[in-house]
């Protein structure tokens, strides 16, 4: 399952998993970078998932880009880590995706759908979060 998103002018692919794909995927290893901002990620996030904000905040012009994001994931997994690339509804996963693919990320994925898609997964699931 891949969408096509714009980034840098260019277009690309970008590797996405399903809730239930990526399940699977944190449980056979792989991390989570969630990408919301601090403050959303602290109300709620999945189990083991670490905040890298690609926004860092929304001002009258504008979502402001967290000028140091790629180096900041670069700092919590190497570019040969697997891991799946969250925010809320799967929009700005699919940038910061794009972004990390660009620098030379090479297994990362977008989770479709986001946070969002992820809880409603567990609920979905008896017994699971």
């Amino acid at each position: 399952m891949a969408s096509a998103v714009a980034s840098s002018d260019k277009q690309q692919d970008i590797p996405t998993v399903d809730a239930d794909q990526a399940r699977a995927l944190l449980s056979s290893g792989h991390s989570y970078i969630d990408v919301r901002m601090l403050e959303d990620f602290d109300k709620a996030h999945a189990p083991g998932a670490r905040n890298v904000p690609y926004y860092l905040c929304v001002t009258p012009q504008g979502k402001e880009k967290n000028p140091h994001f790629v180096e900041e994931v670069a700092a919590l997994c190497g570019k040969d880590d697997s891991f799946i690339v969250g925010c809320f509804t799967g929009n700005r996963s699919r940038f910061a995706t794009a972004d990390l693919l660009n620098a030379g990320f090479k297994n990362v994925k977008n989770l479709e759908g986001g946070y969002r898609s992820f809880l409603r997964s567990a609920n979905q699931q008896p017994g699971q979060q």
